[in-house]
């Protein structure tokens, strides 16, 4: 069996990664260290993203907006463990104009220096937290949920495209509550969202749970994540929901008169998902021969490829396609009108099947003149690309069969992916009851270990710093404690002593390497 990639996954997993990304056309490097250039097929991809959110952000009631790029330092600094939290990554503007240096190049004008320096956007907070401050004086004003779509700057050391790069899209929702319940509930039912949406939408299976004190988003009480699986065994966190209390709104002054007359300040959250989820669908669903894409998400779903020879055939052979293109485009699947796409670039048939395979549309179809004569279509799927003999499954049909299924078709792809995400992630999660297991487990050598189930204590403080150390000489993280746990009591899931402190355990949570 001959893969379309050089490199494969067992080879070097690090290497097929980047390998998918530029034989799939999604992104390439911009020439600005960090940042990159993501391609049509891969905002295609992201905008497919946005637009499914989008509709289920809205329909939990909240309103888009936007705020600016640049953020006054000061409004940072309000607020103490968030500006330290980001403080070694923020982007600092501090002039306004460039002058001549006399030897040809630029420099910062001396005499056009602000008189505050100005933070590229990390995120957006202390920024929104002073527009809350304006717009909420009474309870009626409450509570206000907000949205935007945007990029961030966080200067990163070592980057990865997609996973994390210096200069990244995403959406991050900010709401400001009466009470902490209502701020609480708000916490948990957008991260719902996410783990619905990645789960329907990217047929991604994930874990949503609670952050451990020292993985809490800087500022906030409590931090909530979706960690997806990648294939080599990795975690990675693909989306968070804070609760923040009343920190920034005491730091922002966030303050409502209540219906007794009293003064209160509000409770707020945050949460956001970004282009790093691009990342995990390319490692969950990619293989030897590019990536995957689930047809939701898909920009096109089904790619229509006519074999042309140069000849007075060709032209019976295009208007067959278009009419099957305008056949396709009038069904719907999952929810949606089908999008195909008449691939009519002046590249060989086979080229250009191949160029489809890699960037992973879910369909593709080949017409020759043999097909046409016969009233029939050659259709691939790409989750089942090779028969058992290991040749290329390419199956010819009826036209009117394929018209009849093709909703089918893409919907049980939909369902196979998610159904291979989720056994691969429930297998490779493995109870360990010590920490000479945790040590066995993840020993040098052990290929793609996945994650370990541990009871957990909860330590704070310097015993927390000891547990951080011990998995940090592993490269381990605590990636969450899984919700719906039955928490202390005999019989319960976390009965026994902390594998870290010997102490009682109050829950179980998970442990594993993470990108």
């Amino acid at each position: 069996m001959k893969h379309a990639l050089s490199v494969t996954r067992d080879q070097d997993f690090a290497a097929w990664y980047q390998s998918v990304i530029a034989e799939a056309d999604l992104a390439e490097e911009s020439g600005v260290r960090g940042c990159m250039v993501i391609r049509p097929w891969g905002y295609g991809i992201w905008e497919r993203i946005q637009r499914l959110l989008d509709d289920r952000i809205k329909a939990t009631g909240h309103e888009n907006c936007y705020f600016p790029l640049f953020i006054p330092l000061s409004y940072f600094e309000k607020e103490a463990e968030h500006v330290d939290g980001f403080a070694k990554e923020m982007a600092v503007v501090t002039h306004h104009r460039l002058v001549g240096d006399g030897k040809g190049g630029l420099v910062p004008d001396p005499a056009a220096k602000l008189e505050e320096p100005l933070v590229v956007r990390p995120t957006s907070e202390t920024v929104i937290g002073a527009a809350f401050a304006r717009w909420v004086q009474s309870w009626r004003d409450l509570p206000v949920l907000i949205n935007q779509w945007a990029n961030v700057v966080r200067w990163e050391m070592r980057t990865r495209m997609f996973l994390r790069t210096s200069e990244f899209l995403w959406q991050e929702g900010h709401t400001a509550h009466a009470t902490a319940e209502e701020a609480r509930e708000e916490t948990l039912r957008m991260l719902e969202v996410y783990r619905e949406f990645s789960e329907s939408c990217l047929a991604v299976h994930v874990v949503t749970g609670e952050k451990p004190e020292n993985e809490r988003f800087p500022g906030a009480v409590a931090t909530y994540s979706i960690e997806a699986m990648m294939q080599d065994g990795k975690a990675l966190q693909a989306g968070t929901s804070h609760f923040l209390g009343t920190n920034f709104a005491s730091a922002q002054n966030i303050r409502f008169q209540n219906a007794g007359g009293e003064f209160e300040l509000a409770n707020t959250t945050s949460w956001g998902v970004s282009t790093r989820m691009i990342g995990g669908v390319i490692m969950v669903h990619g293989d030897d021969d590019g990536l995957a894409v689930p047809p939701a998400i898909a920009p096109w779903q089904v790619v229509i490829v006519p074999m042309l020879r140069d000849g007075p055939e060709d032209q019976a052979i295009i208007d067959y396609c278009r009419d099957l293109r305008g056949q396709l485009g009038a069904l719907s699947a999952l929810g949606e009108p089908v999008r195909a796409l008449l691939d009519l670039k002046a590249a060989k048939a086979a080229t250009k099947r191949w160029g489809w395979v890699k960037k992973g549309a879910p369909v593709v179809i080949e017409v020759g003149g043999r097909d046409v004569a016969g009233g029939n279509v050659s259709v691939i799927r790409r989750d089942r690309l090779y028969r058992e003999d290991g040749k290329l499954d390419s199956r010819v049909m009826p036209r009117g069969e394929l018209v009849d299924t093709l909703q089918q078709v893409l919907e049980d792809v939909q369902a196979g992916l998610l159904a291979r995400s989720t056994e691969a992630l429930r297998a490779r999660i493995v109870p360990v009851e010590d920490w000479a297991g945790v040590e066995a487990h993840f020993a040098e050598g052990v290929k793609n270990p996945g994650w370990v189930d541990v009871r957990w204590s909860k330590p704070t403080g310097a015993a927390l710093d000891r547990v951080v150390e011990r998995l940090k000489a592993l490269k381990l993280t605590i990636r969450n404690a899984p919700l719906g746990q039955t928490h202390r009591g005999e019989g319960s899931a976390d009965a026994g002593n902390c594998v870290f402190t010997g102490e009682p355990a109050v829950e179980r949570v998970l442990i594993g390497r993470a990108y």
